[in-house]
């Protein structure tokens, strides 16, 4: 738990409208509970969790559907001056590989949200996202390698692969929508393992 047992507590605790105590998660479809009912996508989880261990903290989700890294970051700015959040999330790319956009704008994008967020003061957490094989190795392996790169460059915290242990499940038919592309509301509980442990590291 954040709270000590001596009962000291961090500002995420103690200040629950504050600066540091909001996360703001801008993503795509995959965090705005596409095909889902309503609070059963990773980021209500995620909300869920907070509340359990006691964490103040404000959960801004302002995910759209089809949203690209462009999208993304033309709608950063205002959201940063409307929310003041202490952690950005930033959950897209995946949109742009399907509109076979080019790599280097959608690390641009990505490198532009990051510096963006912290020159506002807040971190940054990267969820990478992976391509299908058809898409072909090389092309598979540079957009992969986008996230790290935009990541190491910041020094933003980053999960590699948002969908682990969901496209590779040994139960991957339950996993996913009849779409065959968006995670099922089994699925979300694993992406929120995925993310949390890196989430709970930097509101300590």
């Amino acid at each position: 738990m954040l709270a000590s047992l001596a009962g000291t507590f961090p500002a995420w605790a103690v200040q629950p409208q504050g600066h540091s105590a909001t996360i703001l998660v801008v993503g795509d479809s995959l965090s705005a509970e596409y095909g889902l009912k309503r609070g059963s996508g990773w980021v209500a989880l995620m909300e869920q969790r907070l509340a359990q261990e006691k964490v103040g903290a404000k959960v801004i989700n302002a995910s759209i559907s089809g949203d690209t890294t462009s999208g993304g970051r033309s709608r950063l700015e205002a959201l940063l001056r409307l929310h003041q959040p202490g952690l950005v999330v930033i959950e897209l790319g995946g949109n742009d590989a399907l509109r076979g956009l080019p790599l280097q704008m959608t690390q641009d994008n990505l490198h532009a949200m990051t510096v963006a967020a912290q020159s506002a003061g807040a971190k940054v957490l990267l969820i990478g996202m992976q391509v299908p094989p058809n898409y072909g190795q090389e092309y598979a392996n540079r957009f992969a390698a986008t996230f790290a790169a935009v990541a190491k460059a910041n020094k933003a915290a980053l999960v590699p692969f948002m969908l682990k242990d969901v496209v590779d499940g040994t139960d991957a038919q339950r996993l996913f929508q009849n779409d065959r592309i968006h995670p099922s509301e089994a699925a979300h509980p694993i992406i929120l393992n995925n993310v949390w442990p890196t989430i709970k590291k930097l509101i300590a």
